[in-house]
């Protein structure tokens, strides 16, 4: 059985083959494939926000007020959680299917990589959810705003490690299997 997203440190090593071919070092622009680069960058993308979040949450912990911290932080998170939601969508209704097709022997990997994004939407939600708290309360001038602020950077603070996790690890399947399968990823 896989290990669950929450407690993995790294790829089981099981799901670590393709990488043996394709291993990191060779991931250069020139060297991959439309399809590669466009991954890549989505994922660059996301790991941008997470930082500019945390930018946000690290100003207000040091004593930056709680309109500054929403001005800042809602926007962001509003944009990082509808792009990793429809990004993973496309990846399991679309790219999973093929992958699992072209190349059997991963099926594990993507199977664990499925419930990595079952794991990350249940973080998504609770994310979402603390973020419109703090938007209610500050807009609303309710006295527990610091209290939701508070709240909202505890969420931000266990889900961005596990969202780090499942990146990276897609990466180190997704990417080599993109790679030595590029004709069935050619639009």
């Amino acid at each position: 059985m896989s290990e669950a997203l929450d407690a993995r440190s790294g790829l089981p090593e099981a799901h670590r083959w393709l990488l043996e071919t394709y291993p990191r070092l060779r991931w250069r622009d020139a060297e991959l494939g439309e399809v590669a680069r466009f991954w890549l960058q989505m994922h660059a993308g996301f790991r941008h926000k997470q930082a500019e979040m945390e930018r946000h949450l690290a100003a207000w912990r040091g004593g930056g007020d709680l309109v500054a911290l929403h001005r800042g932080l809602i926007p962001t998170l509003q944009a990082y959680l509808q792009h990793l939601d429809g990004h993973h969508r496309v990846e399991s209704g679309h790219y999973f299917p093929v992958m699992r097709r072209v190349e059997p022997r991963i099926t594990a990997g993507i199977d664990l990589l499925d419930a990595d994004h079952d794991a990350i939407h249940d973080h998504l939600d609770t994310l979402f959810k603390a973020g419109l708290a703090f938007h209610q309360a500050l807009a609303g001038g309710a006295p527990d705003a610091a209290d939701r602020a508070a709240r909202l950077a505890e969420v931000l603070d266990r889900v961005t490690p596990a969202a780090c996790r499942h990146l990276e690890d897609e990466e180190d399947i997704v990417i080599p299997l993109i790679q030595r399968h590029a004709d069935a990823f050619a639009h």
